[in-house]
């Protein structure tokens, strides 16, 4: 049961991150946008590439169980910079202030879920484990 739970919980947290890729590439104009807004002027397409690279390789990575932890490191290198970026309450006016705090909150939620994939691995049902078991 637990193996199924690990799966389960890969496959949200991978889905996630895949949407994020997917709505970067189909609103890629309103995205560069978004990132003039927080002060990201400096190479716009390459950042947006590079990340949505990330999102999609690490998403994968931890979704299919491949080498989950370096595709969980990926992820994290793009999203912890994301978070304190644009959900810095700190710097919100008072009325904003609470949204952005359950914002970011919930990004290190996210996080200590690619915590989690880093430090416990997989379970039984990944690719690893299927080409591990295959015998030719």
């Amino acid at each position: 049961m637990r193996d199924f739970f690990d799966l389960l919980a890969r496959i949200f947290l991978s889905a996630y991150f895949l949407y994020e890729a997917y709505d970067s590439v189909a609103f890629f104009k309103s995205t560069k946008t978004y990132m003039a807004k927080y002060g990201l002027t400096w190479q716009q397409d390459m950042l947006i590439y590079i990340g949505i690279a990330f999102l999609i390789v690490g998403g994968l990575m931890v979704l299919i169980g491949y080498r989950a932890g370096l595709g969980a490191t990926l992820l994290m290198i793009y999203w912890i910079p994301y978070t304190l970026l644009v959900y810095a309450f700190w710097n919100s006016d008072i009325e904003h202030m609470r949204i952005q705090s359950i914002h970011f909150m919930k990004n290190f939620g996210i996080i200590g879920g690619l915590i989690f994939v880093i430090l416990h691995g997989t379970g039984k049902y990944s690719i690893k484990r299927v080409f591990a078991s295959t015998r030719i």
